[in-house]
């Protein structure tokens, strides 16, 4: 089992506690600022959150930050959306690395194939793709409840993940 499936933390807007795989991390900068800390590697007392925008947001309207660090800290306006950047940028990074191990197909032809055969774990698309380029991929999935029960979703109906 990962250490991440181990590891718990308490939310410090519901003081739940949770896997630190659905919770987002947060520290102190030297400037008194709170800023994300989505990789959990940055030095200092971290302040984790559920992971979610509304959450987040939530966290600031309450000064969950500052209650649970027992100290005045500066918050960004937008903190909730300076994590999905983050997030999002640590996400491409992932993709990128995966790219660049050849573990990701790109190009409609090889991503068709690859679908046909049973081969693909999950299937990303823009969201500006062109509808019938969208419908031509997705036409050919079949169920893919296994893939969905070993990513944690055990028991769910998971027909559309946002990102």
């Amino acid at each position: 089992m990962s250490r991440s499936r181990e590891t718990t933390r308490e939310c410090a807007l519901t003081r739940e506690t949770k896997s630190v795989e659905d919770l987002v991390r947060f520290v102190v900068s030297p400037d008194g600022s709170i800023f994300p800390d989505v990789d959990a590697k940055a030095e200092g007392r971290g302040v984790w959150v559920t992971l979610g925008h509304k959450e987040v947001a939530e966290a600031v309207h309450k000064k969950a930050f500052a209650k649970s660090l027992k100290t005045s800290v500066t918050v960004p306006d937008d903190l909730a959306g300076l994590t999905r950047q983050h997030l999002e940028t640590r996400f491409l990074s992932a993709l990128s690395m995966t790219r660049k191990a050849g573990q990701i197909l790109t190009g409609g032809t090889k991503v068709k194939a690859a679908i046909e055969a049973g081969e693909i774990i999950a299937l990303l698309t823009a969201t500006d793709a062109a509808e019938d380029g969208r419908k031509k991929m997705t036409g050919s999935l079949k169920g893919y409840e296994k893939a969905a029960e070993e990513a944690g979703f055990d028991g769910v109906s998971v027909p559309h993940l946002e990102l």
